[in-house]
């Protein structure tokens, strides 16, 4: 038995063939760096330390065919979903949008397409645009949740609240499009209460998919400066994983596991080093779900 649903194993019972993901940089900025609500961004914010492709420079179409080639070449993939990944890949008029993501029709290898954004860039007209697209394509959106708790959102300097995530689901999952949310482990002021608060909300909605990511320090960040000053500190592998058992319990049993922790380029991170260790976390996580008797899914009767 399966302690959680992997996204990869998914993705081959979906299309019965090796499916690689692509991230691309579509040129889109994000309303909390502009000014529009703060130019500051969130605190533990650094778009070019986990998108290679920001740094790459690189047109849409190139960005694809080298992703294509890659994955092709790498993990002997057959089929991609292009991944709208760096900040918020709706923060734009529609005539923007639709030549934008439009890109993707060239390729034929292509079957799924998955954007990232936060819930507050999203409107009516703009999802109407992103389902057109699930009559040829597998579409995902991925909603930057990171809490359910107003308090560490404004701690974080998020600027949105829980309700306006709400408020973007609620307008999503009336539509042919997967939700896929992202919630932070270990954020500043969260105890393990809040987090696995936040989990059996997660488990409630019954989101299509999730990432949880460990919260790690980057250089040239706010959180970068409360870690050196020493108002915050950063779990352990062990507690991490602790906490990760217990969050996949409540959620659905069908909500499908993109990710587990975070990838970094060694030369952004400060801290933990552990993240850099992502197989080694992945086999203590399988450990201690079966030590503990825990799988995804286990708990999710207590919250109906």
């Amino acid at each position: 038995m399966e302690v959680y649903r992997r996204f990869s194993d998914y993705l081959k019972e979906r299309f019965g063939c090796r499916v690689h993901k692509i991230s691309v940089y579509a040129g889109f900025f994000c309303p909390n760096l502009d000014g529009t609500l703060s130019k500051k961004g969130c605190i533990y914010c650094n778009n070019y330390a986990f998108s290679p492709c920001l740094r790459e420079n690189l047109e849409i179409e190139k960005q694809i065919e080298k992703g294509i080639e890659y994955g092709k070449k790498r993990f002997k993939a057959e089929k991609f979903i292009v991944y709208f990944q760096p900040y918020s890949n709706t923060y734009a008029p529609i005539e923007i949008l639709k030549e934008k993501y439009g890109i993707v029709k060239k390729f034929s290898e292509i079957v799924g397409i998955s954007i990232g954004t936060r819930p507050d860039c999203i409107d009516d007209e703009k999802l109407e645009l992103i389902e057109s697209y699930s009559d040829k394509y597998e579409v995902w959106i991925e909603y930057g949740l990171q809490s359910i708790h107003d308090k560490t959102l404004k701690i974080i300097n998020r600027n949105h609240t829980y309700s306006d995530f709400l408020n973007a689901y609620d307008l999503t999952r009336k539509r042919n499009i997967k939700i896929c949310v992202h919630v932070i482990i270990g954020l500043p002021g969260e105890t393990k209460k809040d987090i696995l608060e936040t989990a059996k909300e997660c488990g409630r909605l019954k989101f299509d998919g999730i990432k949880i990511h460990p919260i790690h320090i980057l250089k040239d960040t706010e959180l970068e400066r409360w870690y050196k000053g020493k108002r915050f500190k950063v779990m352990e592998m062990e507690e991490y994983v602790d906490i990760l058992c217990d969050f996949l319990s409540y959620l659905h049993p069908e909500t499908i596991i993109q990710r587990l922790t975070a990838d970094c380029d060694r030369k952004f991170l400060v801290a933990p080093d552990w993240l850099l260790e992502k197989q080694k976390m992945l086999k203590l996580l399988g450990e201690k779900m079966k030590e503990k008797n825990i799988y995804q899914g286990k708990n999710y009767k207590e919250i109906q």
